[in-house]
C-alpha cells in the first residue's frame, strides 16, 4: 500500500511538473521605438552637468573619471526644435575607458505624452563611443514597458569638438515586456 500511494504522488507530481513545463508563457509584447538623443553641453541650455573629474595626473585624453550628470530630451526627429518632444534621458555617464573613448551609461528614458507617457525603459551599459553603432543593453522598465528586457542601438550623427554637444544621437530600442 505504501509504494501505491508513494508512485501516486510521483506520478501526480510529473504530470504537475508536465503542465508548468508545456504551458505556454504569458505572451511578451515587442515593441521598436526610435529616439534622438540630444547632449547638450554648453550653452545657457545645458542638459548635462560635470560632478565630477578624476585628478589631472590620472586622467587622460579620454576624459577618463569624469562623472556627467544628465537630463537630455529626446525627440522623434533629428532637430532638437522642429521635433517633438517624446521624453528624457535622465541619469549619468561615466568615461570609463583610460586609452579610449567609452562611457558607462547609467539612464532611464522617460517618456512623457502619448501612449508611452509616464512609462521608462532602464538603459545600463558600455558605450564604446568611438564606434559607429553601439549596443547597451536595456535592464528594465516601468509602465506600459514594465518587465522590458531588450538592447538598443546608438549611432552619432556629429558631434561638435568646439562645444561638446552630441546632438543628435539616434537610439534604436528593441524591447520585449509585459
Amino acid at each position: 500500500m505504501a509504494a501505491s500511494s508513494s508512485s501516486s504522488w510521483v506520478v501526480a507530481a510529473a504530470a504537475l511538473l508536465l503542465v508548468v513545463l508545456v504551458a505556454p508563457a504569458a505572451a511578451q509584447k515587442e515593441t521598436k521605438l526610435r529616439v534622438f538623443w540630444h547632449d547638450v553641453v554648453s550653452g545657457p541650455n545645458a542638459t548635462v552637468a560635470q560632478v565630477a573629474e578624476a585628478p589631472t595626473s590620472n586622467a587622460s585624453a579620454t576624459g577618463f573619471g569624469t562623472v556627467m550628470v544628465i537630463d537630455d530630451p529626446l525627440t522623434d526627429g533629428p532637430s532638437l526644435t522642429a521635433s517633438r518632444l517624446v521624453g528624457r534621458a535622465q541619469g549619468m555617464y561615466v568615461a570609463a575607458g583610460k586609452d579610449t573613448l567609452s562611457l558607462l551609461m547609467a539612464m532611464n528614458f522617460v517618456f512623457v505624452g502619448g501612449e508611452y507617457n509616464g512609462s521608462s525603459v532602464a538603459v545600463f551599459g558600455p558605450n564604446p563611443a568611438e564606434r559607429a553603432v553601439r549596443e547597451m543593453p536595456v535592464v528594465g522598465g516601468t509602465g506600459v514597458f514594465r518587465f522590458a528586457r531588450g538592447y538598443c542601438q546608438a549611432k552619432t550623427r556629429w558631434v561638435n569638438a568646439t562645444t561638446g554637444d552630441a546632438p543628435p544621437v539616434e537610439y534604436t530600442i528593441h524591447l520585449r515586456h509585459d
